[in-house]
């Protein structure tokens, strides 16, 4: 069996664009006709730039090559130019890739991709959704602690029982800095309000998205710790696993990281340093499903759990599921609300979400399909935007802080 072409679809995402700006899709097709679909999750550089960048790889690691030698592929992108280092971009479209040979690989045996990385263990995966309130003209409004409680209240009558959010804005290039009064304010606020209005039925996932320093992460974990939350995720920028684990030494709270990092290596420090408990991993940009469950096979030996991460489309969501679904220590998997919307229309058969849990699909390969003719009404992408972007200032009291105003 050979791989004998590479179609790339980049997708534009209506608004209110949950998931991002834009999804890349790639589609593998063997000699013999078997096609397999992956997505490639990488925001640093236009999709102008990644196409031509996931064409290279393509033509010189997987082209007329057997789709079932995963190391083969992945060591050999890995070391591409001498490097033999952790390259977000690099991974990312590795990622893609390696995805849409798993779902080629399932295919051609006739099983599902969980079946082929371990075996099934959990037939339903608990899921979580962030909050996306809407305010009385249907805005999305996140700075409103009602209207996130109330939101909360509805997620929590949809099944979830879990529900993320993130007040601690802004999300800035100037990161991390000391967050203001009136944010840490603002971010007690949130919880109690929240934890006002679903009690114990569901946990509260507080996301950060690495905005602090240390000590100002520890002062907001301690007015946080008295609501109980299941996680306090990614409190300083990604790289210095130090200082997250400076951060999990002073709280009580779980620590949660591992969206914006790529590969064994960066989560073999976060484990070493015990800055986590709980690692983070998207299938799109870590290395694909095979690093992705070394990863989890990394995390079980230290007694720490995974919660893949998904904010893209449907591909790498369904990845996840297989990889949830074969993972003795997961324990939770984001969703994006229940996957309704551009998710569901853009495949043939939606990903199945029944009482706040997703359910791993039976069929062979990743066990879902790309609809061609939505593709194609929505692509290409045209826009300047980038995947997600983060402010181009410095965070500002003045500007930031409700309490001055």
């Amino acid at each position: 069996m050979k791989i004998e072409t590479l179609e790339t679809h980049v997708v534009a995402v209506p608004p209110p664009h949950l998931g991002g700006m834009y999804w890349i899709f790639v589609r593998l097709r063997t000699a013999c006709g078997i096609e397999g679909v992956g997505e490639v999750y990488t925001t640093a550089f236009h999709p102008k730039a990644v196409v031509p960048l996931i064409e290279d790889v393509f033509e010189r690691h997987l082209l007329g090559h057997d789709p079932h030698r995963i190391e083969r592929f992945w060591r050999q992108a890995y070391s591409s130019g001498f490097t033999q280092r952790p390259d977000p971009t690099m991974m990312g479209i590795v990622s893609g890739l390696e995805i849409a040979c798993w779902d080629i690989i399932g295919k051609a045996a006739g099983r599902p991709v969980y079946d082929l990385l371990g075996g099934l263990v959990h037939e339903r995966l608990r899921a979580y959704t962030y909050l996306y309130p809407k305010n009385a003209v249907g805005e999305l409004d996140f700075n409103d602690p009602d209207l996130a409680a109330d939101c909360a209240a509805e997620m929590v009558a949809m099944g979830f029982t879990a529900v993320k959010f993130d007040p601690a804005g802004p999300y800035t290039a100037y990161s991390g800095h000391q967050l203001s009064l009136g944010v840490l304010d603002r971010c007690e606020t949130f919880c109690r309000k929240l934890r006002e209005a679903v009690g114990s039925r569901a946990d509260l996932l507080f996301g950060t998205h690495g905005q602090m320093v240390p000590s100002s992460a520890i002062r907001l974990a301690k007015r946080l710790e008295q609501y109980d939350p299941l996680w306090f995720e990614e409190p300083v920028p990604p790289g210095q696993e130090a200082a997250m684990a400076e951060v999990a030494r002073a709280t009580s709270i779980p620590i949660a990281t591992g969206e914006r990092l790529c590969t064994k290596y960066e989560f073999q420090r976060v484990l070493e340093l015990g800055a986590a408990s709980i690692l983070q991993m998207d299938v799109g940009r870590v290395g694909g499903l095979l690093e992705s469950k070394k990863i989890a096979g990394m995390a079980e030996a230290c007694y720490a759990q995974i919660a893949p991460h998904v904010y893209c489309g449907p591909i790498v969501a369904a990845a996840s599921l297989h990889l949830g679904a074969a993972s003795p220590n997961f324990l939770i998997q984001e969703a994006i609300l229940d996957f309704g919307g551009f998710h569901a229309e853009i495949l043939k058969r939606p990903l199945a979400f029944e009482d706040g849990y997703l359910l791993p699909s039976r069929e062979p390969g990743l066990g879902v399909e790309l609809n061609m003719d939505v593709v194609a009404k929505h692509s290409p992408y045209t826009g300047d935007r980038l995947h997600l972007q983060m402010a181009p200032e410095p965070a500002d009291v003045k500007q930031f802080d409700p309490a001055r105003g």
